[in-house]
């Protein structure tokens, strides 16, 4: 059998900031910076480098902190998560800064936070936990591993589905349930509460290394800080703009598809937004599983390219109302 062909590394047109200007935080947690406004409003979380390599979010809140940023009203906590993997990036070898011992946004459920495992990402949890707990309202900004057009991920809830609508950018929206292999923050407690005000959004702001990402990253933050009021319109005119945004589609995801094998393989091209129009075609194999569409015009959202077992492989969605 002839050896596979490595894939090329995508380029990387941005460059990752230096955050050690932010180690030290103001209010005894590394990283993690905590500015009042005027007025009452709401705390707002506002998160970058859950994984170590998706820069983009990094860049954004970077720069929101340089321009001596301060709420209107509320309180703004600003978040460099996994620094210690974003500290390893590589251009050489960009993927593997994702995490160093396990995907940090596998965490976000009590058992994992209360149980006894150990490692560097469940320490940095356990570390911010208590800001996630005060939080009314979080955004997480990621980016992703191949290309694809900015998403909003609301959970599964329709309380996340407004906020998403709220904010009005990016222009896909997704409803899901996340993943099999473990809680994502934005899923984390009350988030998931549809009975609960507090609520999350998770911005997937396109390939992690694109010059695009940073500005979608930017504009979501600004957006989502003046939708809490944190953000007043004179600040978001100067930076974001005031017009009007694309229109909004929404995507329902049905089932996530879960890698059981190591043989996994897509037999069906698999863009990610793509649209499979025909139900029961088969799109994957799986240890010899035939993997088929549900339905037909099946969305595929943020299929991957790089498949483990016990990882997300594709969601399988369709558009909404």
């Amino acid at each position: 059998m002839a050896a596979a062909v490595p894939r090329a590394l995508p380029p990387i047109e941005v460059d990752p900031p230096d955050l050690r200007r932010w180690a030290a935080g103001n209010g005894g947690i590394p990283y993690v910076w905590r500015f009042g406004g005027p007025r009452p409003g709401p705390t707002v979380v506002v998160q970058a480098l859950t994984h170590g390599n998706e820069v983009c979010g990094a860049i954004a809140l970077d720069w929101l902190l340089r321009t001596g940023f301060a709420p209107a009203g509320g309180t703004l906590v600003a978040v460099f998560a996994n620094v210690g993997a974003y500290q390893s990036f590589d251009p050489a070898d960009p993927f593997a800064s994702r995490c160093l011992d396990e995907d940090f946004n596998r965490l976000w459920s009590a058992d994992v936070l209360d149980g006894p495992r150990r490692s560097s990402e469940l320490a940095r949890a356990r570390q911010l936990r208590p800001v996630i707990d005060a939080a009314d309202y979080l955004l997480d900004l990621h980016s992703m591993t191949d290309p694809c057009p900015p998403l909003a991920l609301a959970g599964r809830h329709r309380k996340g589905l407004d906020l998403a609508r709220r904010v009005g950018t990016p222009a896909h929206i997704v409803i899901d349930t996340g993943h099999a292999a473990g809680k994502r923050l934005r899923d984390y407690a009350f988030f998931d509460d549809p009975q609960d005000a507090r609520n999350a959004l998770l911005i997937e702001c396109g390939q992690h290394w694109e010059r695009a990402a940073p500005q979608v990253a930017k504009d979501a933050m600004l957006r989502f800080l003046h939708v809490l009021g944190l953000a007043d319109d004179a600040f978001l005119a100067r930076h974001a703009g005031t017009g009007p945004q694309p229109p909004q589609r929404t995507i329902e995801v049905t089932d996530a598809v879960t890698i059981r094998s190591d043989a996994f393989e897509f037999v069906h091209s698999a863009d990610s937004l793509g649209v499979v129009p025909d139900a029961g075609t088969v799109l994957a194999r799986d240890g010899g599983v035939d993997i088929l569409t549900p339905y037909d015009d099946c969305v595929l959202v943020m299929p991957t390219r790089r498949p483990r077992r016990g990882e997300t492989a594709v969601r399988l969605g369709r558009f909404v109302a």
